[in-house]
């Protein structure tokens, strides 16, 4: 009995860490919208933001299993938070100079704590219980990473995204006293929301100082990455995470930008019912100025999609097998991106936004049909797992790149064929119970 409420509240501590991670995640996605206006930067160039937040964790994936293997996963767990808060602390002196570079090594320094997180939580929750329940408990973990992302857009919508950004002409436009207020108004903007997560992360952390974790996975595992790199099912499953993340944050990353290229801020004002709700989350009448912020609200229902299907997820890997709910899950993915394309106003709006309720169990269940059967490898696997995560890194860019040269929804075929790698991955393992 008192091992297991050991391991509840365990489960409850860890699961604040996802739910961290997944709000800080989609905040960067709000970012992008302003950093394209304010920088001038091709849809390319902004996917680039993404590349600094993800490329962090296909360099430091490998090297964060090494460090917890010395220090243990408490210790790295607080090293990982502390490194987080000191990538946002970064954000205010980059608001302040505007410099992109800073900015840009914000986000490397915040993936970086993130990434020793993820290295760390992920197998640990898979194996803080029974070891049929490891793909449900999993799920229901990053069913509050799920619900952090599904807040964060409407914070974005309301502290980022809300006021009337500039060009270079227009600043420089200015007279000298207008331009120092403008320029102070844009650095508070993203300096105030960054400044209290630095805050609420150094709070996590001081928990976690205190808190005592049971010790379940060997910190000095045995084996070696070449044994790990021998594992087909591990690797092939590593391919799944690099194409599901990368696909679920190109949709995202740029869902503003797709609703403003289809020119849905009309539709949307005289559609009683879609003006109701943005009022309702934006708390106010909408206005000619509040364009990025109208449609930035509705990124919330794919986040959210993402948390209700992770619960939903939860209990249907209970009841079936992961894999085959996967392979499920990504053939609806493909039939609804396949509607966006084919669509034009809200029925393409609301096709691709679904798309996050099927995204929902993709992450935890491959990543526990990766790491099933792997005994004392698990921690290497899990750093291999979270290296894959430069997905989101790498196939953003990628896509903004095919939306200047063919448009948004061309573009979408590109995401396509990743999903079908996962549905292809899904069904694969459909026949086995993790263990």
């Amino acid at each position: 009995m008192n091992q297991q409420k050991s391991y509840r509240s365990s489960f409850i501590l860890l699961t604040t860490l996802f739910f961290l991670w997944g709000f800080i995640t989609v905040l960067v996605d709000s970012l992008i919208p302003r950093l394209r206006e304010l920088f001038t930067l091709t849809y390319f160039q902004a996917g680039m933001v993404q590349f600094a937040f993800f490329g962090a964790y296909f360099l430091l994936s490998i090297p964060a299993s090494y460090i917890l293997s010395k220090i243990g996963y408490k210790r790295g767990i607080i090293l990982g938070l502390f490194t987080m808060a000191l990538g946002c602390l970064l954000f205010y002196p980059a608001a302040s100079y505007r410099t992109f570079g800073v900015f840009m090594l914000a986000y490397f320094i915040l993936a970086g704590g993130m990434t020793i997180l993820q290295v760390a939580a992920n197998p640990y929750v898979a194996v803080l219980g029974s070891e049929k329940g490891a793909s449900s408990r999993l799920n229901l973990s990053q069913a509050f990473n799920s619900l952090g992302t599904a807040i964060a857009p409407a914070i974005g919508a309301l502290f980022i995204l809300s006021d009337t950004i500039k060009t270079k002409d227009e600043i420089a436009a200015l007279t000298e006293t207008a331009k120092e207020t403008y320029l102070a108004s844009e650095a508070s903007a993203v300096q105030k929301p960054f400044l209290g997560l630095a805050l609420f992360i150094i709070f996590i952390a001081g928990i976690f100082f205190f808190a005592k974790l049971p010790k379940l996975i060997s910190e000095t595992s045995s084996g070696t990455y070449a044994d790990a790199f021998k594992n087909k099912n591990l690797m092939l499953g590593v391919l799944g995470i690099f194409f599901y993340v990368g696909a679920e944050v190109a949709i995202g990353s740029y869902l503003v930008n797709y609703f403003l290229d289809m020119n849905l801020i009309e539709v949307i004002k005289e559609n009683s019912v879609m003006k109701s709700i943005a009022e309702g989350i934006l708390n106010s009448g909408l206005t000619d100025n509040d364009n990025k912020a109208i449609v930035g609200v509705f990124v919330t229902f794919y986040w959210s999609g993402a948390m209700i299907g992770r619960f939903v997820g939860s209990y249907l890997t209970k009841i079936m097998k992961p894999g085959k709910v996967l392979g499920v899950f990504a053939t609806l993915a493909i039939v609804l991106i396949l509607i966006s394309i084919s669509t034009t106003g809200l029925v393409s709006m609301w096709s691709i936004l679904a798309v996050g309720l099927f995204n929902s169990i993709m992450f935890p269940t491959i990543f526990t049909l990766a790491i099933d059967g792997i005994g004392a490898l698990k921690p290497k696997g899990s750093g291999l797992l979270c290296t894959a995560i430069v997905g989101g890194a790498l196939i953003p860019p990628l896509y903004g790149y095919l939306t200047d040269e063919i448009g948004f929804k061309y573009a979408l075929f590109f995401i396509i064929i990743c999903y079908t790698y996962i549905l292809w991955y899904g069904y694969k393992n459909s026949k086995k119970i993790v263990s």
